[in-house]
């Protein structure tokens, strides 16, 4: 079986070509800032490379920190309503109250307090009233927003009030993404309702992805199903992908980790990520991600569904080095995919962490001594 592997960084985009466990080949790019080209001549220079045709491709991986840096920069999310069903209780705590200003003014601060909801027995708190849920349809409809969080309390014990409560909003609104906080979180309500709201929020940036990815795989002639690796060291189809882009959060540390057990045989190890804008370090366990057992923020929202026990710091190969009127600091900026046109090693004016690994001699990059302009002579 002949595979493709693509992992989309924020420096780098690297590809490799596998037939069954032997690498074929492997090519590392520059991400682009559209990042689509830049899978597209990733693409085609590791088929180039290991004189691969794309009708012979059987499947291909992607490893994307799309949806990640769209948290973490608050950038392309969607307006989406937060629908909690648990009145009368939880009243005191309306959605989104744990959140940064900033990332809930980012996708409109609209929460919606409804009856329903559980005890932790199972026993109904209140029943379900759907002439309230089609009054909040209503005003969901009348602000023109396409996302949705439906979250019950402690519905992981039973599912029944969300999913009651998703088939009268999705008929009621039948053009609107709808997220239920029981297909993502665990036990917790504040942490699974961000969960399924951060979710929401990126459904319409998941749809434009997935299809950009189809469109780079179709430019390159490659027929093939496609996958992302979500954030357990394992796959998901496109379609699931497009449908649950949180799972991707925290994939790229969770793919270095899983091919270190593949690469070396080792199943049990400290893995340490080095990226060009982070550096992050997990544990392996039986040849796996570690998965962290208390509630991981992201972009600075605490949430409870499944990650990596991970431990990320701002060091990379593109982080600024910067000799101020403080001392010396190493990061946590970094000049990213901007690495071959900015560090000194390329020609560039910025001295990176990069730049001072050449220096030393334990790498031999770009051109030091033409392009370095005398700086590495320090």
């Amino acid at each position: 079986m002949i595979r493709i592997g693509i992992d989309v960084g924020g420096t780098n985009t690297d590809a490799v070509v596998m037939d069954g466990t032997r690498v074929v080949a492997g090519v590392k790019a520059p991400t682009t800032p559209d990042v689509m080209s830049g899978v597209v001549a990733a693409l085609r220079d590791v088929l180039r490379a290991s004189g691969t045709s794309a009708e012979a491709i059987d499947a291909v991986m992607i490893g994307t920190t799309h949806f990640t840096n769209a948290v973490v920069q608050r950038r392309d999310l969607a307006p989406t309503a937060a629908v909690r069903l648990g009145l009368p209780a939880t009243a005191s705590l309306p959605p989104m109250v744990d959140w940064p200003a900033d990332l809930r003014e980012a996708i409109g601060n609209h929460g919606y307090l409804a009856h329903g909801g559980n005890e932790f027995d199972g026993r109904i708190i209140s029943p379900l009233d759907e002439a309230e849920l089609l009054e909040i349809a209503d005003d969901i409809r009348r602000k023109g927003i396409r996302s949705v969080a439906i979250t019950s309390v402690f519905s992981p014990v039973t599912t029944d009030i969300e999913k009651r409560a998703e088939a009268i909003l999705g008929k009621a609104l039948p053009s609107v993404h709808l997220t239920l906080s029981s297909d993502i979180g665990r036990i917790g309500l504040l942490e699974r309702e961000n969960a399924a709201i951060m979710n929401a929020c990126l459904r319409d940036l998941s749809h434009l992805v997935m299809n950009a990815f189809r469109q780079a795989l179709a430019a390159c002639g490659i027929k093939s199903r496609f996958y992302l690796t979500q954030n357990d060291g394992t796959l998901m189809d496109a379609a699931f992908a497009e449908k649950f882009p949180v799972l991707t959060f925290a994939s790229g540390p969770t793919n270095s980790m899983r091919g270190a057990a593949f690469l070396s045989g080792v199943q049990d190890a400290i893995v340490v990520d080095i990226g060009g804008t982070t550096s992050d370090v997990g544990a392996l366990h039986k040849g796996f991600p570690r998965q962290a057992t208390i509630a991981v923020e992201v972009g600075g929202v605490r949430t409870n569904f499944r990650m990596p026990d991970v431990f990320s710091f701002g060091l990379g190969g593109g982080s600024l080095v910067v000799d101020g009127d403080t001392g010396l600091t190493i990061g946590p900026v970094s000049v990213g995919y901007r690495l071959t046109k900015e560090a000194l090693a390329f020609g560039g004016s910025t001295l990176t962490t990069t730049d001072i690994v050449v220096a030393a001699g334990r790498a031999a990059l770009g051109d030091v001594n033409e392009s370095a302009g005398g700086h590495f002579r320090r």
